[in-house]
């Protein structure tokens, strides 16, 4: 058996996402149908999601995320800086637009 999955993450997602839809008997809800895949909702290119699947230990050190919520922790944390901002800002926050 390889390490990890059997198949590559962007199916995985796709697969967690599509399960999350589905509507049961024995579960309190699902993801409504109308909503886009998750990222897309969050705003994160694939591309950047599996390079940082693949590289996010060496990558980030302690916070990871948009970088508006990154500094927001930094503030309420009294940390003057996060290991990581600037791929935080890269990969993971929305893009700006006008």
């Amino acid at each position: 058996m390889p390490i990890g999955l059997p198949f590559q993450l962007q199916d995985y997602l796709e697969l967690v996402d599509w399960s999350g839809r589905c509507l049961r008997e024995d579960k309190r809800g699902a993801i409504d149908e109308q909503l886009p895949p998750i990222l897309e909702r969050l705003q994160i290119d694939p591309r950047h999601w599996l390079y940082l699947n693949r590289n996010s230990e060496s990558r980030f050190k302690s916070l990871v995320g948009a970088t508006h919520s990154v500094r927001s922790a930094c503030k309420q944390f009294g940390k003057r800086w996060a290991h990581g901002i600037r791929d935080c800002a890269r990969y993971l926050s929305p893009p700006i637009t006008s």
